[in-house]
């Protein structure tokens, strides 16, 4: 049990675990083989919006001017994000090894939503872990996933977010692992989740590519997506890391950017070992985890999947920040121009094509995954703009 993106990866876990990790990559090893557990997935994510359309943007083309903007639409998902391709593909390997009761964690509510959504379609239900602030102001997720059927317990503890709704998660999954499977919403944690992850959200690029050729006569420029855990973007970047497509990843900055920004773990962060990886990570001097800020609960994570890791230190991937005002001028710009409004984590990517695109050449073609719809996050950004829409 490997699974090692160049120096990062690994499964840093208790010994419990071990085996219980085990069987899930002996489990996933053989379903991704198996072409009816490929097949029942297939029209699984048909019914669920795939394949998602490639929308160019052409009014905020116009506005931003420089190169071209084409929207991978993950928003027009079912439940409204690209966390269902990943949900999907691990609530149907849960029932094919034999695992009654699923557990998860979520930060902006998307994952835990998309959890609740797969796990009521294959007939079960989820226990999902959510940090108290993100309760708070993701209320209406909260809602959502109560009324899908599942349950939802805040945690308290900590900084009350992302990070610490994983640590209760390991914690019940640790105390119930003959019974349990946890459901991991990004591309983060021990081996095999970030290589499953990633294999599930991998549909994005493989779309993209395809219809970029017919779209747009070519692969694209640039692809861009944002980056917190970094689960649609290695969706976006995996399937293209052999292609010339330049790859950037899109951080939260918070409120300021500074040296040592608040969210941005690859480009402010150190090598660590965080939920039982080996990645960057937003660390202090003795090598305790720093707390996060950031106006998109989704993006308020401080560690990064290793994959992202290795692909910044190997240079196939670049990755920058944008603050909290920055994503907010983007999720207005995108509403008003193209009457599409984004999820905060996508507005940040959003942000990211802008800067470039102005950058760049007419005859360039910027590709972004727009992760998600923005209706959980229409209050966050009311309260951030004084009521003034």
């Amino acid at each position: 049990m490997r699974g090692q993106f160049g120096q990062f990866g690994g499964a840093y876990v208790p010994e419990t675990l071990v085996p219980a990790l085990q069987e899930l990559q002996d489990g996933y090893a053989r379903a991704r083989r198996d072409p009816r557990f490929q097949a029942r997935l297939s029209a699984l994510l048909k019914g669920a919006g795939r394949p998602t359309p490639l929308h160019y943007a052409e009014n905020l083309t116009r506005r931003v001017g420089g190169s071209r903007i084409y929207l991978k639409r993950e928003d027009l998902l079912h439940g409204g994000a690209h966390k269902i391709n990943n949900t999907l593909g691990q609530a149907l390997l849960a029932h094919r090894m034999g695992k009654k009761r699923i557990i998860a964690e979520t930060g902006a509510g998307q994952h835990g939503v998309a959890t609740a959504m797969a796990c009521a379609a294959l007939g079960t239900v989820a226990h999902i872990y959510m940090g108290h602030k993100d309760t708070v102001r993701q209320k209406l997720n909260v809602f959502r996933m109560g009324l899908l059927g599942s349950h939802v317990q805040p945690v308290t503890s900590g900084s009350q977010t992302l990070k610490d709704a994983i640590n209760e998660a390991i914690r019940d999954w640790i105390a119930n692992v003959n019974n349990t499977y946890y459901l991991l919403g990004s591309a983060v944690g021990p081996h095999p989740y970030p290589t499953m992850v990633r294999d599930f959200q991998s549909v994005i690029g493989k779309e993209t590519r395809a219809q970029s050729r017919k779209i747009i006569g070519k692969l694209p420029d640039v692809a861009v997506a944002c980056v917190g855990g970094g689960s649609n973007a290695i969706g976006t970047f995996h399937p293209m890391k052999r292609d010339s497509t330049r790859l950037i990843g899109v951080e939260a900055g918070g409120s300021r950017l500074r040296a040592g920004a608040h969210s941005a773990t690859l480009s402010a962060g150190s090598t660590g070992i965080l939920h039982g990886m080996k990645s960057y990570l937003l660390q202090d001097d003795d090598g305790q985890v720093r707390g996060t800020e950031s106006i998109s609960a989704g993006l308020d994570y401080p560690g990064v999947g290793p994959e992202h890791a290795h692909l910044k230190e190997s240079g196939r991937a670049e990755y920058f920040a944008v603050t909290d005002k920055e994503a907010v001028d983007a999720f207005v710009a995108l509403s008003e121009a193209e009457g599409i409004i984004p999820a905060l984590e996508s507005a940040h990517a959003v942000a990211g094509a802008m800067r470039i695109a102005r950058q760049g050449k007419k005859s360039e073609s910027i590709v972004v995954t727009l992760s998600g719809r923005g209706d959980k996050d229409v209050e966050v950004v009311q309260s951030y703009l004084g009521g003034r829409p």
